[in-house]
């Protein structure tokens, strides 16, 4: 054990594979904020939490049975060019639920909401154990992939769990302040399901055997991301000026 904390190839490993596994939790963070947003407000924080835990445990078990994880990669269907594996299966029907459920959540988001003569929504809040076993579904399918970069980026089993467990602590940690900053600003809650649509058709793709770079997703994550930023930075300055022109 002490060799492997002192060994620079290591330590190098760990550092790009903890790195490699916050950007690859990015979807499941978005998906986790979205779903939590739908919660009502006092177990918003709980079921952000509680998702990104129980993505932490799923991720988990996936690296204490790699074989398990070999054989889901076997093809079990082939037809000409074409096979099909237990994990191609479990990426379709990933990427199927997020489409679903990214549409549904833009639907919600853009239906005008009716409240009671108390201010409440008539329509009510999801409940906390749905909430939850809709986070769980997508865990396994956003973990499979984590564990399966996990699996062949590193050698020591050490590394792949101290690397998956540093990751989803840094995500863990960052679910309040990110969600309420996601609720905040119905823009950027907006921008995140079009991630989400983006992921599931990334998913569906995958599954059938066209093999989109994610590099090519972050990146147009990022530039969008980037120009809401940019967005956000000017209605902020314009704010006060509107304030000014309403109070005179």
């Amino acid at each position: 054990m002490l060799d492997l904390l002192t060994n620079p190839a290591v330590i190098m490993s760990f550092l790009t594979l903890a790195a490699l596994e916050i950007v690859l939790g990015i979807d499941n963070l978005l998906f986790v904020q979205i779903v939590a947003d739908r919660v009502s407000p006092e177990k918003r924080d709980r079921a952000r939490r509680l998702g990104l835990t129980m993505a932490l445990l799923t991720r988990l078990a996936l690296l204490a049975s790699i074989s398990f994880i070999v054989k889901l990669t076997t093809p079990i269907l082939t037809i000409g060019e074409f096979s099909l594996s237990w994990r191609d299966i479990i990426l379709l029907g990933g990427g199927a639920f997020l489409l679903v459920k990214a549409t549904l959540e833009v639907h919600h988001s853009m239906e005008v909401e009716e409240k009671d003569a108390t201010g409440k929504p008539k329509k009510g809040y999801l409940a906390f154990g749905a909430a939850i076993v809709q986070i769980a579904i997508l865990d396994i399918v956003f973990s499979l992939d984590s564990v399966i970069t996990a699996v062949g980026m590193a050698d020591e089993l050490a590394v792949m769990v101290a690397a998956v467990v540093a990751a989803m602590i840094v995500m863990i940690l960052a679910a309040v302040p990110v969600g309420n900053f996601v609720s905040k600003h119905p823009t950027v809650k907006m921008l995140a399901l079009s991630f989400l649509l983006l992921i599931g058709m990334a998913l569906i793709a995958e599954g059938l055997g066209f093999h989109i770079p994610k590099g090519y997703l972050y990146f147009a994550i990022a530039f969008s991301a980037g120009v809401e930023f940019l967005n956000l930075l000017v209605r902020n300055k314009q704010k006060p000026r509107t304030e000014d022109i309403v109070s005179n």
